[in-house]
């Protein structure tokens, strides 16, 4: 089977997909650029070890994307059995969809995520064309299956993978013993009785002034760890005016140094205010930890099914809710949650595509 996949640039966890997709099939993956510049320097360590990776060229646009008018190239060769395009609203993207829809080529739409927006007029009928012309389409699940259906995409035609950033070998295999937790603990230096992580960019929409507004009803035994870059001068000054001596500002971690802090912690918490997935919850989830988070994160809404995995706050009531919330999930045990992340692994995540990938062909 020849597949050929259109992304935006080879960020880690898509690379690590796309190498085990391309176990199972002949992958072609055409990206548009190279990195994203606001991303640090992990992100440009890759390896095509499974599959053809080509850089289009073109004039960037943005922070991750660029306009490549040479993907018609490829498209003309009608050269593959699948084609699947992600990233619909960049100008390649848009460019490819509307080649592909000319030449009367169908072709699958991928989302990481979405939610709905009362959007109306021009804006709606823009991605009601380039969502709605797809034959096919790839949901994280329910919430986004929604947004495509919005959008005019066909109920009967949409199909749900596992989307993840996690390798089945990165799940643990068995909850932590105190003595093990003490251990990680001990190794990043915590100190605190019990320790809640939260990771992230420190930006507005992930909505850590929240967090800390919130932190000031805790227990002080707790430990905050917010890790994901240099904290604003509004972080400090909340973190000052409440005085949030158990908070702890910790800068980027690469993955493997972000494990640590996650098998240290009880808890870990996301303030977002807008995530279409947050793939930080998998990562959390594939260490044992309940998570609390917003209704405004799609992994949240998609994985939190039950009281057993953690809770999801509405946003306007996440200060008010947030230290009850702690006190309910700070104990929650690790196995169900353990269990839960098995389900989404990047092996999961390559199975899956092939067998809706076969279905479609033989449909």
């Amino acid at each position: 089977m020849k597949v050929l996949f259109i992304s935006n640039v080879p960020s880690p966890y898509r690379v690590d997909f796309f190498n085990e997709l391309g176990k199972l099939c002949d992958l072609t993956v055409l990206f548009e650029t190279k990195y994203a510049k606001s991303r640090n320097d992990e992100w440009k360590d890759y390896h095509f070890n499974n599959f053809h990776g080509i850089f289009l060229r073109g004039i960037r646009i943005g922070d991750a994307e660029a306009f490549c008018p040479g993907i018609v190239n490829y498209l003309e060769k009608k050269d593959y059995d699948i084609i699947v395009v992600s990233f619909y609203s960049s100008p390649t993207g848009m460019l490819a969809i509307q080649y592909l829809n000319i030449k009367k080529i169908p072709f699958i739409l991928s989302s990481d995520g979405g939610r709905i927006k009362n959007e109306k007029g021009l804006r709606y009928k823009f991605k009601e064309h380039f969502i709605g012309s797809a034959y096919a389409w790839l949901s994280t699940g329910k919430s986004t299956s929604e947004y495509f259906e919005f959008y005019g995409a066909k109920k009967e035609n949409i199909f749900i993978y596992p989307f993840t950033s996690v390798k089945k070998s990165q799940i643990l295999k068995k909850s932590l013993t105190d003595n093990e937790k003490n251990y990680y603990k001990k190794k990043v230096g915590i100190t605190e009785e019990k320790v809640i992580v939260s990771v992230g960019q420190f930006i507005y929409r992930k909505g850590y002034d929240i967090l800390l507004n919130a932190c000031k009803d805790l227990d002080k035994n707790i430990g905050i760890y917010i890790i994901g870059g240099e904290p604003t001068e509004e972080y400090i000054t909340i973190q000052n005016n409440n005085s949030l001596n158990n908070v702890h500002f910790i800068g980027f971690k690469s993955k493997s140094d972000l494990s640590d802090y996650y098998r240290a912690a009880d808890l870990f918490v996301l303030p977002t205010r807008d995530d279409i997935w947050g793939l930080v919850v998998n990562e959390a989830m594939a260490n044992g930890l309940p998570v609390i988070t917003t209704d405004k994160c799609v992994a949240g809404i998609e994985m939190i099914t039950d009281d057993r995995y953690g809770e999801i706050l509405e946003l306007n009531r996440f200060q008010a809710d947030f230290k009850n919330s702690v006190e309910r999930n700070i104990h929650k045990k690790s196995l169900p949650i353990l269990k839960l992340a098995e389900q989404y692994s990047i092996e999961g995540m390559a199975e899956r595509h092939i067998e809706i990938f076969k279905g479609l062909i033989n449909d």
